[in-house]
């Protein structure tokens, strides 16, 4: 199950806006989660007046190490995200912070390329954070947060009956609202795009737990 959360309400800070990403409904929903401060550091933003930022939330039936060998994989993006048909490391190893990678779009969207940084990989809090710093599209300054959650297995039992332990994926981001759009217009593309993603990563994930699973009762 997949939400979007956007906030009500904005916190004014010197020349910029600070957001609380962790709305009401999502903590309603998770409230031992939302409550973690790891989630609060990554998901607040600030927000220039020209700016927009959203969140958008995944839960996916799969143990978060499953999910975590997917998403880390800076170098190797289009695993999951089926709007890249390639990546190019062009600036480290692609494994630690400061590595550069090119990725190739797909026909028919509004861009060609984008150069992105690492700037986060955090395998002990499953944090991933990385920039785009140039490319061929209309996302400027955009910034993308994913971090991913570990459900207690009675809350995870409730929301999807399954002996899989499960995950939850929060991916935030802030990005500049490109001349002649309004900012829900950038928010709702962007939106669409993580969204996509997410759920493409739910199904990666959740396929190869049930093969793990398949194999391990075979034994």
């Amino acid at each position: 199950m997949l939400a979007v959360h956007r906030p009500s309400s904005a916190v004014s800070n010197g020349d910029s806006v600070q957001i609380p990403m962790m709305i009401a409904s999502f903590q309603k929903r998770f409230p031992s989660l939302s409550r973690d401060t790891t989630s609060a550091r990554f998901h607040t933003h600030e927000v220039g007046p020209n700016q927009c930022c959203s969140a958008v939330v995944q839960e996916i039936s799969a143990p978060i190490s499953t999910v975590w060998s997917v998403v880390r994989r800076f170098d190797n993006p289009q695993a999951y995200k089926h709007f890249l048909k390639s990546c190019s490391v062009i600036g480290g190893d692609g494994g630690n912070v400061g590595s550069l990678r090119q990725v190739h779009v797909v026909s028919g969207l509004p861009a060609g390329s984008s150069t992105e940084r690492l700037d986060i990989l955090d395998d002990e809090r499953h944090v991933i954070s990385f920039s785009v710093v140039g490319g061929d599209h209309r996302l400027s300054n955009y910034r993308s947060d994913s971090l991913n959650l570990k459900l207690l297995s009675s809350l995870f039992q409730h929301l999807h009956p399954s002996p899989i332990s499960g995950t939850v994926v929060v991916e935030s981001y802030v990005v500049d609202v490109p001349q002649g759009n309004t900012k829900e217009e950038t928010c709702d593309f962007v939106d669409v795009i993580v969204r996509c993603n997410l759920q493409s990563l739910a199904k990666i994930a959740e396929n190869s737990a049930a093969e793990v699973m398949k194999k391990t009762s075979m034994r």
